[in-house]
């Protein structure tokens, strides 16, 4: 019987970590010395559409396609994914005639690609093609070709789409981002597609959307200690607003403030009135202004 002997390789892991994204980064940084006049076109022919971008690939390409479609729609630009396999098996019905296709690929003369490409020239869309191989098939074949440029992936077998796939992804990460500043898109813009979690409270809760659900306390300027302790405790904020007689706002008393006075008035802490312990002239902020601020 043959018995097969596997020796324990020594790894060191945080060696393998650098190596991997020193890999990935330097083929980033080749891929901005390749940024060209192409990139700008791709980012004009998105802007001048009145259709959506459509964005297909086919296996880990078409993971990195699905992200872009979520950061295109995040922030402002209508994007739809459509599996290369899956498009020429009915799919292909989602892409209107003003629509502009974004095809990803790392080697450009996948099966799929190829014999969707056609299809979709026949229908007369712009076609860009994001691809490692500027002269595959979809190199040569797209209206715009944008080079993700990748010598080797960062897998030791160079099989594993690891760089190819972080620099696709960088690219069109750069898009997104191109486009979201030629639309002067803002952050109140970006609330209104993420109104949901805490991302979405940040950016669209606002101030007059939390406070009245909660009991405002408040005491008249001569208020005595016992009556500032009762209002405090009973709205359970650990502090009071302190209004004039006309109702205006001219101080806030916490529980700071009273600790702190209780140790400067030992004597005659329970003759103290409320305009005595107060912080004058709060701060304050306009209903209107972002919870996240406030």
């Amino acid at each position: 019987m043959d018995t097969k002997i596997t020796e324990k390789i020594e790894l060191n892991f945080q060696d393998v970590a650098k190596r991997v994204l020193l890999e990935e980064s330097s083929a980033i940084n080749k891929t901005i010395s390749l940024i060209d006049a192409n990139f700008t076109n791709a980012v004009e022919i998105i802007l001048q559409t009145s259709g959506k971008l459509v964005v297909t690939g086919i296996g880990k390409s078409a993971i990195i396609g699905q992200k872009i479609v979520a950061t295109m729609n995040s922030t402002g630009q209508p994007a739809a994914f459509m599996h290369a396999a899956d498009a020429i098996h009915g799919d292909l019905g989602m892409v209107q005639p003003q629509d502009i296709i974004l095809c990803l690929s790392k080697s450009g003369n996948t099966p799929e690609v190829k014999a969707l490409v056609p299809l979709l020239k026949r229908v007369g869309n712009k076609l860009i093609a994001l691809v490692s191989n500027p002269d595959s098939y979809l190199g040569q074949q797209a209206d715009v070709t944008l080079h993700a440029f990748t010598e080797r992936e960062a897998c030791p077998l160079n099989l594993a789409p690891t760089t190819s796939t972080t620099v696709s992804l960088a690219l069109g990460d750069a898009l997104a981002i191109c486009l979201l500043e030629a639309r002067s898109f803002t952050s109140n813009d970006f609330a209104k597609y993420h109104p949901g979690g805490s991302l979405g409270k940040k950016l669209y809760l606002k101030v007059k959307d939390i406070y009245p659900n909660h009991a405002l306390p408040v005491v008249s300027q001569k208020a005595n200690i016992q009556e500032v302790i009762l209002e405090m405790t009973s709205k359970r904020l650990g502090a009071t607003a302190v209004n004039d007689d006309a109702g205006f706002l001219i101080g806030i008393i916490t529980d700071g403030d009273l600790r702190r006075m209780l140790n400067l008035h030992p004597d005659n802490f329970n003759e103290l009135n409320a305009d005595k312990i107060m912080t004058a002239n709060p701060k304050n902020i306009s209903p209107d202004a972002y919870a996240a601020t406030a």
